[in-house]
């Protein structure tokens, strides 16, 4: 008899699309802001517009990159990410989700259209050096 663990279980108390959402933020993958120390960067590409974010402390960055709301680099209040409806993931930005922040001139929270990919630009400029070096070392 083989024994399968159960990888994602599903909350007694929420709906089925709920916990389907869940199970989908957690294979698509995200990164929890708490995580990060002050002054990360994260470019946060959705699927109409490419994001910067700059960390801040607690739940303020700065953001840029939408040309009505953010064209220069604005503080704002990051929530987190949704599904579209009204259940928040605080703190988070998840791929297949949308960044929900609060702009100080609108009233109501800005929601992006779904997240499509979210990177270091550093760590990525580093790996594509390194790949570089692997292959100048293997064609001599």
């Amino acid at each position: 008899m083989s024994i399968r663990p159960h990888l994602f279980r599903s909350h007694p108390n929420l709906s089925d699309e709920v916990n389907r959402n869940i199970v989908q933020s957690e294979i698509e993958g995200g990164v929890f802001l708490n995580d990060l120390p002050p002054a990360t960067v994260l470019e946060v590409q959705t699927q109409h517009h490419c994001y910067l974010v700059v960390l801040l402390s607690d739940n303020n960055a700065l953001i840029s990159g939408h040309p009505q709301y953010c064209p220069e680099p604005i503080r704002v209040a990051i929530a987190g990410s949704t599904w579209g409806g009204s259940m928040l993931k605080r703190r988070f930005v998840g791929r297949g989700m949308h960044l929900e922040f609060c702009h100080p001139e609108y009233r109501t929270p800005i929601v992006t259209s779904p997240i499509q990919e979210i990177r270091e630009p550093q760590r990525v400029q580093a790996r594509d050096q390194c790949a570089g070096v692997d292959r100048y070392r293997s064609s001599v």
